[in-house]
């Protein structure tokens, strides 16, 4: 199970470490904007193929979004 505050203060911290917005974190996802403020906000949880996307976009694993893992490097 996603520990919904871990994956939201990641993925809002990867969004600032790499100075991106939620308008371009949908854009390069193909979804809504409010989709990305309601991981932020805890509201909801991405599907399995968004973690994946997410992961690759912030050259991260699933495991550190999802708070399985501490280290940002991929394996």
């Amino acid at each position: 199970m996603i520990d919904r505050k871990i994956f939201s203060e990641r993925l809002r911290n990867l969004r600032n470490r790499d100075n991106k917005t939620m308008v371009d974190v949908s854009t390069a996802l193909r979804i809504s904007k409010v989709s990305v403020f309601q991981w932020e906000s805890m509201k909801t949880i991405p599907t399995g193929d968004n973690l994946i996307v997410l992961a690759d976009y912030f050259d991260v694993s699933v495991d550190y979004l999802v708070g399985r893992s501490d280290s940002l490097q991929r394996k």
